[in-house]
């Protein structure tokens, strides 16, 4: 005997969308408006000074103003041939402004990775662990921090002259000295705000992984990295940009121009021993922008999240 199947068929059924917000009126928001316009003035306005002094010709400050008078591009072409031009002499001076900007480039790159890589070690143990001395261990990282970094500088020459007496590889005018200097600088920072971030995973991802048979390592690698992409890019780029700028303890570390920091080289073109050339100075400054611009820029979509989630717990 046969069935009939006299099964309706399934109605769709519309599914109302919820209204959208109302978009707020500009009579009671105008005032937002215009602190934001006063905060961008403010913050773009030395930018814009900077960028007048790189295509004007004249090479003094006085020259520069809110537009240059004398549009040129021979500033960065007198850069990118690592020589500047005396205008008072038409004399070119040897001036390594690319070899500058590769170590820079060099010290920068190295020192943010290992730095990422180890405050995320140090973070994982304060966060996950429960170890004798923990509470001890933050708060020494935390006074150690209070100190600037200006106050370390003799003390930083005199351990890298002594530490290069018996490993040269490591002594006064090499990168490793400086990259491990830069390592150790922001440790405190970075492994509290990197510890903020740990503590807002639940732990129950990692009971459950830990119930499936992994380690703490494959946690660590497997688990907690991956979700915590937001804090490691902000990490990354905080110590990416303060090398990029640091000029103190590169000026005290770095004693030959062909390994000067881009900062150390570069103040050679204000201080007289290039002669004062401000507009060489501000395109050098302009080029040396690029690389943080585009790194902000890659890494825009974690660094709201990282540092505001990094935040919550301490």
């Amino acid at each position: 005997m046969s069935t009939v199947d006299v099964t309706a068929p399934a109605v769709p059924v519309a599914v109302k969308k919820a209204p959208k917000a109302p978009r707020p009126k500009l009579s009671e928001t105008w005032w937002r408006h215009i602190v934001g316009i006063v905060a961008c003035v403010f913050a773009l306005f030395p930018i814009w000074f900077v960028a007048s002094a790189a295509f004007n010709a004249d090479q003094s400050v006085s020259g520069t103003g809110f537009l240059p008078l004398h549009w040129t591009l021979s500033n960065f072409g007198t850069l990118l041939h690592n020589n500047v031009v005396n205008p008072s002499t038409n004399s070119p001076q040897y001036a390594p402004f690319l070899h500058w900007f590769g170590n820079t480039l060099i010290v920068a790159g190295i020192s943010s990775l290992f730095t990422v890589f180890i405050a995320a070690l140090a973070a994982y143990a304060f966060s996950r662990f429960r170890f004798k001395g923990r509470r001890l261990g933050m708060l020494f990282l935390l006074l150690v921090q209070m100190f600037p970094g200006l106050l370390l500088v003799v003390a930083l020459y005199l351990i890298i002259r002594n530490v290069g007496g018996i490993f040269p590889f490591m002594g006064l005018n090499t990168f490793v000295a400086l990259i491990l200097i830069y390592l150790g600088g922001a440790m405190g920072a970075n492994t509290w705000l990197m510890k903020g971030f740990f503590d807002t995973i639940p732990k129950e991802l990692d009971e459950s992984a830990r119930v499936d048979g992994a380690t703490s390592a494959q946690i660590f690698w497997g688990v907690i990295l991956p979700l915590a992409l937001p804090i490691l890019a902000v990490i990354g780029l905080l110590s990416f940009i303060g090398a990029l700028n640091e000029y103190a303890i590169a000026s005290a570390i770095m004693q030959t121009p062909d390994h000067y920091t881009l900062p150390v080289g570069m103040n050679g073109f204000i201080s007289g021993n290039y002669g004062q050339y401000w507009g060489f100075f501000a395109a050098g400054c302009l080029v040396a922008a690029v690389p943080a611009a585009l790194l902000f820029a890659w890494l825009q979509k974690y660094i709201v999240s990282g540092l505001s989630q990094g935040a919550v717990k301490g």
